[in-house]
Parts: C-alpha cells; structure tokens; sequence
C-alpha cells in the first residue's frame, strides 16, 4: 500500500524535459506530455551536454571549463565544478551517484560524485576525449576519442570512484557517438565521415550490422529493444531494432543531432533552429517547440 504522502507527491511530479539554452547560459524546462515551457534555470555560461544521473542532470560548460549539476526535482544548481579544460560529455552509472565526464581538453575521463558535488578520479584515456557511454551492469565505459575519432577507449568502472583504462581500438571508420544497447551486448558506434554505423558485439568485438545513418555525424540513444538515431544535417531520425534492423525513418528539424530516450520518451534538440523535438517511442512526432536561439542537447528529469 502506499503511503498518502508518497501518493500524493507521485500525483504533483512531472516528467520534464530539460533543454539546454547554449547562447542563454540557461536551460529551458518543458512539460513533456503539453510542450509547456514550467520555467527557466540559470546556469554558468554556455551549457552544451546535459545528462539526468539519478536525480541530478550533469551539464557541461566546454567554454569555460565547468561542470553545473542541477537537482532534477526542484530544478536548482545546486553545485558548480571547476577545473576542468574542455568538459564535453556525461554517462550516468546505473547507481544514480556516479557520473564519468570526458574532458576533450586533457584527454581525460573525470569521475563525479553527483550527491555530494565532488570531483573523486581523473583518467588519462586519450586526446579529445568525447562521446560516452556506460554498460547496463555499470562495469565498462566506452569513449570516442575526438568527433572524428580514429580511436575508442575502454574504460574499466568497476570501481566507481576510480576509472582504469583497460585498452584503446581502432573502429572501421571515423567514429563519432558510442552507445551500449540495453541488453549490454550491442555496442554502436556512429560516425563522423560517412552514412552508416557499426554495431559490435561487445563480449567479442565483432562487427554485427552495419545499419544506414544518413549524413554524418550520427548520434544514437536507446529504448527497450530500439535504437533510436538522428542525423543533424539530414534532419532524420531513425528507428532500428538493437540488432541494426530497420524500422522507421522520421523527419525532425535540421540541426537535431544530440538525442536522449527515457520514459517513453525521445527528444531530439535543433542546435540551428533552437527547436526541441518531442517523439514516442515509435518514432512519431509528438511536438516541436521553439524554446530557445540555440539548443545543443536535453535529458529528462522528474521534476515537482
């Protein structure tokens, strides 16, 4: 049974997009299931990657060196990290505490303690460090070093606090975003230079599928079974089952690159237009809204 407190706060939460407002040093909360904008978030300067770790979204700040975590439910900065160079990504540990930042800057992988707001680890994996990813059982990081990157790093987690890089390989092409499939065995991998993406089989590394992505740079993000990938300068989004079969191919707003699932929902930001796009599952255009000039990258929190 439960309890009429705990009731009646799931009734007053919402599920909230959070948009990053580049040239607004602001990130722009949206209602997902009405488009409606609740309110606006002050952040450092230039926010451009943002990523919900339990109940905090990491945002980095490359320009000026920063990393803001916001508290997903009240929507506040609730710490501000500095010491960084060039901070580009996040991935979340499945423990809601743990994040691992790439610093493109220092070639580094910087382990956060997103509860607490402390910087515990920094791990030299490569130069230009950027897109990551992490396994569903939260043991392996993979890291594409550079946005056309001839390399990709692997990253041992297993101690949270205390990344160790365990090996670099060279993928088929020039890689540019990396995600872990759900079930853990599919690793894809985009690309910077070309119209396809690799899936690997992440136990032995062998190439599975090479699934169409339309102009490069592709991004990918997951949901359940589907994989979910956006090309900026087509302004497509497709759908592909985690084995690499197709789908649906849905047009978005040029300029929607980054794209993040969570909760049934798929949201895709136009980084030209300022748009965020709002999908189901399914791939099928929900809404589309202008809440901003320019609009890098959005995540989902629970908000109250």
């Amino acid at each position: 049974m439960i309890a009429p407190q705990a009731f009646a706060r799931s009734l007053a939460e919402v599920q909230v997009g959070l948009v990053t407002a580049d040239l607004e040093s602001r990130l722009v909360a949206v209602e997902l299931s009405s488009g409606r904008i609740l309110r606006h978030v002050r952040t450092p300067s230039y926010p451009r990657s943002i990523e919900s770790v339990g109940r905090v979204a990491v945002v980095t700040h490359p320009d000026i060196g920063a990393v803001s975590l916001v508290h997903g439910l009240n929507l506040s900065v609730t710490h501000v990290l500095h010491g960084f160079d060039e901070p580009r990504y996040t991935a979340g540990h499945p423990d809601g505490r743990h994040a691992y930042v790439t610093d493109a800057g220092r070639g580094e992988v910087v382990a956060l303690d997103v509860v607490r707001g402390r910087v515990l680890h920094r791990e030299p994996v490569g130069a230009r460090a950027r897109h990551i990813t992490i396994g569903p059982n939260g043991r392996t990081l993979w890291i594409a070093l550079g946005s056309r990157a001839r390399q990709l790093a692997i990253v041992d987690v297993s101690n949270r606090a205390r990344p160790r890089l365990v090996r670099r390989f060279r993928p088929e092409f020039l890689a540019h975003d990396v995600g872990v499939a759900p079930d853990g065995r599919h690793v894809w991998v985009s690309s910077g230079d070309r119209d396809e993406l690799l899936v690997y089989d992440a136990l032995t590394g062998r190439v599975l599928a090479r699934p169409s992505g339309d102009w490069p740079p592709q991004h990918v993000t997951f949901g359940g079974h589907r994989a979910y990938v956006t090309s900026g300068w087509s302004g497509t989004l497709r759908v592909h089952r985690v084995d690499g079969r197709p789908l649906v191919r849905t047009v978005v707003p040029v300029g929607s690159y980054n794209v993040q699932h969570a909760d049934g929902w798929v949201l895709t930001p136009s980084l030209g237009h300022g748009n965020l796009c709002i999908l189901d599952d399914g791939g099928r255009v929900l809404r589309s809204e202008k809440i901003a000039r320019s609009s890098h990258d959005a995540c989902v929190v629970t908000a109250a």
